[in-house]
């Protein structure tokens, strides 16, 4: 049986940015929603000054990730206008593609990495 994947990233939001930041999650949440029809859930969290956004991704397995990543490339070049990578947390196994993109983009950002790829088990409700 394969395991959900639970993806959190965190990003320093540029200043005066954080109103745009919220239109632009609001959008592309939109967006994904039709798009992404795998992803179990992306939730955005701004911190309380507007200056740390934290979005925390759900996938079903390893495929419903390697689904959502197809054309980050082009969502991340838009948002990195307002906010940039400060760390990201992997929890379960991700495909090997999938872990050496962010393994490449950590590195080239300068982003932290955590792994926690072992599953111990435990349950989720999602409507």
């Amino acid at each position: 049986m394969t395991e959900p994947i639970t993806f959190i990233s965190h990003f320093r939001v540029k200043k005066g940015k954080a109103a745009a930041v919220r239109s632009m999650f609001a959008a592309g949440a939109m967006k994904l929603a039709t798009a992404k029809p795998r992803t179990a859930a992306f939730l955005g969290y701004l911190d309380e000054r507007g200056r740390r956004l934290t979005i925390v991704h759900v996938f079903p397995d390893g495929d419903a990730m390697d689904l959502h990543f197809e054309g980050a490339d082009e969502r991340s070049k838009a948002a990195y206008e307002l906010f940039e990578p400060a760390a990201w947390e992997i929890y379960g196994t991700p495909s090997r593609a999938a872990l050496d993109s962010i393994r490449r983009e950590a590195a080239d950002t300068g982003a932290s990495l955590t792994l926690a790829p072992t599953a111990l088990g435990g349950f989720t409700r999602l409507s």
